[in-house]
């Protein structure tokens, strides 16, 4: 008897499955060869906070963690970039 045990699953789109994004898909497929890695470019964007900070961390035992944090002045960093096969172009801070 074989024993089974849980593990993650991986999801993907039910639409797969479908004839019509099976042949587009299988299209594209055979287009990729074609492409000049060149001239694709991706935007990217992520964000921070300036209040995000560590709710955990090590001290001493028998002694708390003080932590420093900025006070007041909490603000939304924006960082934008596109991303081409051998570099990075257009940073920018927001």
């Amino acid at each position: 008897m074989t024993r089974s045990s849980a593990s993650k699953k991986s999801a993907v789109a039910g639409e797969r499955d479908r004839p019509d994004v099976a042949r587009r898909r299988a299209q594209w497929i055979k287009y990729q060869s074609r492409v000049d890695p060149s001239r694709l470019v991706f935007i990217d964007e992520t964000w921070t906070r300036t209040n995000m900070a560590p709710l955990r961390g090590w001290a001493p035992c028998g002694s708390r963690l003080i932590a420093k944090v900025p006070d007041g002045r909490w603000r939304t960093m924006t960082f934008l970039a596109a991303l081409r096969h051998d570099r990075i172009t257009a940073p920018w801070l927001l």
